[in-house]
């Protein structure tokens, strides 16, 4: 499936062609999901078997080499995938920094994805996935219902 390659594609559309490839492989996933180590996952998702899918969205070089802070979402999923637009060079991944054993690489435009290298299983334990699932659930069922009753969220103590 050949991409084009973008003139420059946002964080947006690099989502949503990632959101496009998973939903075809039945892993369903939230954009923005909190974390409770105060990071923010850009996408966050669950396969068919119940594990846990993170998905890290970098569509500049500079945001890519800048971010030291990655290696905090491994804590919350069984998979890590590093998502990124067609034309954005991905030769820093290859090095050890960047644990290419460990991590996925997708290439995503608006309107698919392809995953260029698989992201190896790195089994959270049983209670932190149940955790992890039940969370995404909630912040799932909170949006949906901001979405039926916008007023709703108002008397949402948890925020």
């Amino acid at each position: 499936m050949p991409l084009a390659a973008p003139l420059a594609l946002a964080a947006g559309d690099v989502a949503r062609g990632i959101g496009r490839l998973f939903a075809r492989n039945d892993i369903w996933c939230l954009a923005e999901v909190p974390l409770r180590n105060g990071r923010r996952a850009d996408l966050m998702g669950i396969d068919a078997k119940g594990l846990v899918v993170i998905v890290e969205i970098k569509v500049a070089r500079a945001d890519l080499l800048g971010d030291a802070k990655w290696p905090d979402y491994l804590d919350y999923c069984d998979r890590f995938f590093w998502g990124l637009p067609p034309g954005l060079d991905r030769t820093p991944l290859e090095s050890e920094a960047y644990r290419p054993g460990t991590c996925g690489v997708i290439v995503a435009d608006g309107y698919d994805a392809e995953i260029l290298r698989p992201a190896a299983l790195e089994p959270l334990a049983a209670a932190r996935r149940k955790t992890q699932v039940e969370h995404l659930a909630r912040v799932a069922m909170r949006r949906h219902m901001a979405l039926l009753d916008p007023l709703a969220t108002a008397l949402d103590s948890h925020g």
